[in-house]
């Protein structure tokens, strides 16, 4: 799917719940006209069936991925059709794969959703599957690593690997939505999420409108009770073809 020669962002979704936060992502890096390497591990493949009502196959990737990009965070009903061609897929099992080794140029690592499993082997360095060993050796490498925790009530053991991941160099951060934008619905909230994951690795996004203290009663601002979403000319909104995010690129 990916014919560009730029450094890609590795995108690692392991099996936590949370797909729709891997989606936001994924639509605003390509938005953004990033090339992303995917990596979507086998937990994570039941989750994306679960959770979306489709399956992501290695060997359907590029259709399934489109799918998937398509359908919001609250189960509407595919609404345009996303542009993957920016996007090559890796499948977890693939120990040989380009991100496996460190002398593959890549611009860094977004693991969403982190499950718990995950967060544990990528702070002890494990390598079981290629989401693990594309974040062991991104660490090691020292390039971005960002962790997007989906785990609630957090156990010592889990806090435990998340201060070592801390400590290593990543970027630990909780998929904990704000409130304060009005958003309208579960897409606006997941993608502040998406945004604040990009906002870690310095990538632009449109995804969210920021706090403004010296606007806050001014329209659109946070006491506005109308306000809420993203700006005009953020990433296509899936499930919302007349929604505030602009056209969809075609299918390649």
């Amino acid at each position: 799917m990916n014919s560009s020669q730029r450094r890609p962002w590795v995108v690692g979704v392991s099996g936590a719940s949370g797909t729709p936060y891997a989606a936001a992502v994924l639509r605003a890096l390509l938005h953004a006209g990033e090339d992303v390497d995917l990596v979507v591990s086998r937990a994570a493949r039941l989750t994306v069936l679960d959770e979306t009502g489709h399956p992501f196959r290695d060997a359907h990737a590029a259709a399934d991925l489109r799918r998937w990009l398509a359908r919001g965070a609250d189960g509407t009903p595919d609404a345009y059709d996303p542009d993957v061609s920016g996007v090559r897929h890796w499948p977890a099992g693939d120990l040989a794969a380009g991100p496996s080794s460190g002398s593959y140029p890549v611009r860094g690592m977004l693991i969403v959703p982190a499950s718990t499993e995950c967060v544990a082997g990528v702070s002890l360095g494990l390598s079981k599957d290629l989401l693990q060993r594309t974040a062991a050796v991104t660490l090691k490498e020292r390039r971005p690593l960002v962790v997007a925790v989906r785990e609630t009530p957090l156990a010592g053991s889990t806090l435990r690997h998340l201060v070592a991941l801390d400590e290593a160099g990543a970027v630990v951060l909780p998929t904990s939505p704000a409130f304060y934008g009005g958003a309208r619905d579960i897409q606006e909230l997941v993608d502040f999420v998406a945004g604040r994951v990009l906002d870690a690795v310095g990538v632009p996004h449109k995804l969210y409108r920021r706090w403004d203290p010296d606007h806050r009663d001014a329209p659109g601002g946070p006491d506005d009770p109308g306000r809420g979403g993203p700006t005009p000319d953020g990433p296509p909104r899936a499930g919302h073809p007349e929604g505030t995010r602009g056209a969809a690129g075609p299918m390649p």
